[in-house]
Formats: C-alpha cells, sequence, structure tokens
C-alpha cells in the first residue's frame, strides 16, 4: 500500500488499523483474545496497513501493540520498528483537569513507551474532555517539549473544534494532525475545519467511516436494532438518529449497495473509500478485531468514485438534518452521547 505524507517526511498507510476494538473497555459481553489480536496485528502489517492507531486509555492495547513489536522485530531484525508507525493517545481524566499538572503528560508518554517497548513513539494525539478548563494550551505544550526531546515524533491532537484548533496554531503549537468522526454520517467537520486544516497543512485522520460496522450489509433491510454487543454501536446508533433516523439510513444503505456491487467489493468499503476521498483526508481509520476485512480494507485506497456514485451518496447525506454542531460538540454537551463516555479511564 503506498504512503502518504502526514508530517514532512513522516510517512502513513492511507488506511490505519484502528484499536479500540481490541480494548476491554469495548465490547459489552466478549474479552479480547491477545494472542488472536497480536497474529491480527502482524498480518495487517505484512499486508501494508502498517500505522496502527490506539491509545493510553484503550485498556490493554498499548500492551498488545508492544509484544506485536517484539515478535516482528524477533522475526525481521533491526529495522523491524522502521516497518511500522505508532499512533497513540494522551487522554488526561476529567476529574483531574481543574487542577491538571503538566507533567501528567510527561509520565504518561513515558508509559506508554513502556508497554510498547520502543524509544519514541511516531503521533501522541491530545484529547482534552471540558474546553472551560483552559489547561489544554499547557499540555499541548508539554507534548512538545517531549518531540523536543525526542520521545514524540509528531504531535497531533483529536476531536476538537475549530475554535481550540485555531488557538493552537496561533499560540505556536500547530498540530501535524487532527483525529475526528468524519463520514457519510457526519459531515461536522465542513463547517470550517477542513478548510482550516487545508490551509494549514494539517493532516485529517477520520474514524467512523463504517459507524462501528452499521454501514455493511448486516444491516442492509434490516429492522432497527434495540439491543448491541459494543459500545461503539451504542455510540454510532445515536450518531444514525441524529442523522436522520434509520429509514434515511436503510435509504443510504441501498446506494452504498448498489456502488459497491458495481466495484466488486462491500458496503464498508466503499464508505470508507468514500470519506478517503474528500479533500484534506490523508486516511482512514478501520476498526477491524480480525482478519474478515483484511481484503477489502486493502482495496479503500485504490477505488476511485465515479461523480455520479459521488453524486448519488451526497444526494442522499443532503437529507440529512445532522448532527448538528462543531466536531464532537454533542459527544461534550449533548448526555445522549456523553451517557456512553468513560472519561477517567487513565
Amino acid at each position: 500500500m503506498k504512503k502518504v505524507e502526514l508530517a514532512p517526511n513522516y510517512f502513513i498507510s492511507p488506511v490505519i488499523k484502528g484499536g479500540w476494538q481490541l480494548s476491554s473497555g469495548h465490547s459489552l459481553n466478549e474479552s479480547t483474545d491477545p494472542k488472536q489480536a497480536i497474529e491480527d496485528i502482524l498480518a495487517f502489517v505484512d499486508a501494508g496497513i502498517s500505522t496502527l492507531d490506539f491509545g493510553d486509555i484503550y485498556t490493554g492495547v498499548e500492551v498488545i501493540v508492544g509484544a506485536a513489536l517484539k515478535i516482528l522485530e524477533e522475526r525481521d531484525g533491526a529495522g523491524a520498528r522502521e516497518k511500522v508507525q505508532l499512533h497513540t493517545k494522551y487522554v488526561p481524566n476529567e476529574s483531574s483537569l481543574e487542577s491538571y499538572d503538566p507533567k501528567d503528560a510527561r509520565a504518561t508518554v513515558l508509559r506508554s513507551l513502556a508497554r510498547l517497548g520502543v524509544q519514541q513513539v511516531d503521533l501522541v494525539q491530545f484529547h482534552w474532555w471540558r474546553y472551560e478548563v483552559k489547561h489544554y494550551l499547557k499540555a499541548l505544550e508539554e507534548l512538545f517539549q517531549l518531540k523536543e526531546s525526542g520521545e514524540i515524533r509528531e504531535v497531533g491532537v483529536t476531536n476538537f473544534d475549530l475554535t481550540r484548533l485555531q488557538e493552537m496554531v496561533e499560540a505556536g503549537l500547530k498540530p501535524a494532525s487532527i483525529q475526528l468522526q468524519y463520514s457519510v454520517l457526519d459531515r461536522r467537520a465542513e463547517q470550517g475545519l477542513l478548510d482550516y486544516c487545508l490551509a494549514n497543512g494539517i493532516g485529517i485522520l477520520c474514524y467512523g467511516t463504517v459507524a462501528g460496522g452499521f454501514i455493511s450489509e448486516r444491516y442492509l433491510h434490516s429492522p432497527e436494532p434495540t439491543a448491541f454487543e459494543t459500545r461503539s454501536s451504542v455510540k454510532y446508533k445515536l450518531i444514525i438518529d441524529d442523522f436522520g433516523g434509520w429509514e434515511l439510513f436503510q435509504e443510504l444503505l441501498v446506494c452504498l449497495h448498489q456502488i459497491a456491487l458495481a466495484h466488486q467489493t462491500d458496503i464498508a468499503t466503499i464508505s470508507s473509500a468514500f470519506t478517503l476521498g474528500r479533500r484534506g483526508v490523508s486516511a482512514v481509520i478501520v476498526g477491524a478485531r480480525n482478519l474478515d476485512h483484511l481484503q477489502n480494507n486493502l482495496l479503500i485506497p485504490s477505488i476511485i468514485l465515479s461523480a455520479t456514485e459521488v453524486a448519488a451518496i451526497e444526494n442522499i447525506i443532503s437529507k440529512a438534518p445532522g448532527p448538528l454542531g462543531p466536531v464532537y460538540g454533542l459527544e461534550r454537551t449533548s448526555e445522549r452521547h456523553r451517557n456512553i463516555m468513560h472519561t477517567n479511564n487513565n
């Protein structure tokens, strides 16, 4: 898979393997098999999806990635580390924000390095729960100091809105990238943030492109679900509701299915390819628990949708009343969305 340049001289795969699905906090009724998870990570890397996304608060995942790296080094030698790009996160507990100490950033990053068994992590993506607590620039400054001292290669952010991103850039703390939810269901990033990132050379990494598995043949022509297996399912069902409800969602699935048949692939692949093709998008994150969709994931960058196909998708999207507001705004302010968040996992 041909790499893309996220930051000067830093290249990633345009499809990123997400790690949230491996977290013990993700599933509501089943656990992750670490041995199988390690084997799957190695298979993705060998296939060309070499960029791995995870987080300090994804319980157990940094340890799993570290174990996979160790096997990779034993198998491939000293150059093994250069085959993968490691993207973790720094997410201070919401309960600690009022009394936040920037030293927490260093301690957390050093803990991530120890879990991974590496001297440097390629990208640390910073998230902050409450804008009204203004210490986020102090935290970001500490991350940039860690970049200067070599523990971090690049500093990114996740789930910040346009106002806060502008504030960071004006403070001389421009991130290399922003990770956000952007998909056929969620176009909040198009309200100014995408243009700003393009103008300022900030890469865009997108999650939610298959809505936790809802955007798939499994839900095509199916009744609206009332029970859920994972926290992602709960989260993305709320996004579907905000998008316009199950009936409009079904109309979208039918459209994606027709396009998928023309490209001899599946609905999820078309949905991810649509988002990857949007202006300013550097990569999409696929939340793969196993190898079932690896071959289709490899196809995502090669699928070029025609103008007619894009217009068909956009015609349905134009009917959607939401989600509304800034990036991650509902998740910060709406109780419906906040109730599924775990904000004190560190």
